[in-house]
């Protein structure tokens, strides 16, 4: 392999890793925002304990709604009347795909929480779970528990 062939392949394969590391967010106003791993690192961290076949774990991350607001999706006073019809569909590299209702990821409505989980006993989430994933420590079933985020978009309901 050539000189120009190593680091066409370094660059396509640091491209592709800095990629990982980003959100595409898509608010309901119709502004895209992409957030990098400081934007959401820079957000009030939640730890929370997670138990599952494999054992326990500490879960680290932030509260999903700070990464929405981030990107300017509005929340509080303004969640009410036609917005209370819309939700968020999360996104994971692979295709997968949930729904939450917007008052699910605001205080006013509940106590509930849901996060963007970005390391797990203190280390990044491993590749086939990260970089980031969707976690609600209240919620039994973790069928909403989005492996590989890479987008969350605004969707109003009709």
């Amino acid at each position: 392999m050539g000189f120009y062939a190593v680091v066409l392949l370094c660059l396509t394969v640091t491209t592709q890793c800095l990629e990982a590391q980003q959100i595409t967010v898509a608010a309901d106003s119709g502004k895209i925002t992409v957030l990098e791993r400081s934007d959401i690192e820079r957000l009030p961290h939640v730890k929370f304990n997670e138990s599952n076949s494999a054992g326990s774990s500490v879960l680290e991350g932030v509260a999903l709604r700070g990464v929405l607001e981030k990107a300017g999706v509005r929340f509080g006073e303004s969640l009410k009347g036609k917005r209370l019809a819309s939700c968020l569909m999360i996104e994971g590299r692979d295709g997968y795909r949930v729904l939450f209702a917007l008052p699910e990821l605001d205080a006013a409505f509940t106590s509930k929480q849901v996060l963007l989980v970005f390391l797990r006993n203190g280390k990044p989430l491993v590749d086939d779970e990260g970089p980031y994933r969707i976690a609600v420590p209240d919620e039994t079933r973790k069928a909403r528990w989005v492996r590989q985020v890479k987008r969350l978009s605004i969707l109003e309901v009709l």
